[in-house]
């Protein structure tokens, strides 16, 4: 399936005017959301871990030069790799549709794939290797946070017992079908420690966003959701107790969340579970 940037529209409204703005696009992708704002006239720092999208970088580079610089990194190290000043960030969370279609990098339970699942394959660590070397309560509790399966401790038994090392031998292990999608989100997040790297470049983005700058993330599920929502939550609180005559006024604006039209999830499936979340620091 041809990858199609979700709520890049809302993106660009809640955004503004970037002309003349850096952006950084911390989960480049196929490029979507980048070329994007190239086209209206930004600078963009991208990153990304997937050494796959390495292609669709280079060529972004030949069009538009010293005005787009891309990463190859996890987005959580943007404090560590000194990107340099910026204006706005922008997040577009979990796995790409370019990832899920590459049956062989064991994504998806549609291809008959090891069960790898790491975006990064620089790392050594692959969803097959974390059933055998987790043990059955940390197995467990990954089914549970990552993947809200009630019944963790049978699944996590039934996964030590067989250790699984392709997807269709992990897909065929579970018997309901309804399972099947959860378990496998929460083995992919796991590997990858998504939820881990979302916390600690939220981190940093607070610390390096200055006034008037943007931070919008897309999400699709509700796990990468939470983590976005509470943050900004944090964010646009006052700081302070509230109970006490002197409040410091809180650091951030929240902007108004969007979701997918109906337009858009007809033309683009994988948008159905998307929401946008935007703040501006003030």
């Amino acid at each position: 399936m041809k990858h199609i940037p979700v709520l890049l529209n809302d993106v660009l409204d809640t955004l503004g005017d970037i002309s003349g703005r850096t952006i950084v696009d911390c989960t480049f992708g196929a490029g979507g959301y980048s070329r994007a704002f190239l086209q209206r006239g930004a600078k963009v720092i991208a990153f990304d871990r997937d050494t796959n999208v390495v292609v669709d970088a280079k060529q972004l580079q030949q069009e538009y030069g010293d005005n787009f610089r891309f990463i190859s990194a996890p987005f959580s190290e943007i404090k560590q790799l000194n990107v340099g000043d910026f204006d706005d960030v922008v997040f577009d969370l979990g796995i790409s549709s370019m990832q899920i279609d590459n049956g062989e990098r064991g994504f998806s339970f549609r291809f008959d794939a090891p069960l790898d699942m790491r975006m990064d394959t620089r790392t050594n660590t692959t969803a097959a290797d974390l059933i055998v070397n987790s043990t059955l309560e940390e197995l467990a509790d990954i089914l549970y946070e990552y993947g809200d399966i009630k019944k963790s401790h049978m699944f996590a038994t039934l996964l030590k017992e067989k250790q699984p090392k392709t997807t269709f031998e992990l897909r065929d292990l579970i018997k309901n079908p309804g399972d099947v999608a959860p378990v496998f989100q929460a083995l992919r997040i796991a590997v990858n420690d998504e939820m881990g790297q979302i916390k600690d470049a939220l981190n940093s983005v607070d610390n390096l966003l200055g006034s008037g700058g943007r931070c919008v993330c897309v999400t699709f599920h509700s796990i990468e959701d939470r983590v976005v929502k509470n943050t900004f939550r944090k964010w646009t609180e006052s700081a302070g107790d509230p109970r006490l005559p002197v409040v410091s006024a809180p650091k951030y604006k929240l902007l108004k969340t969007k979701t997918p039209s109906a337009q858009e999830m007809e033309n683009n499936p994988r948008a159905r579970s998307a929401h946008m979340r935007g703040v501006v620091k003030v």
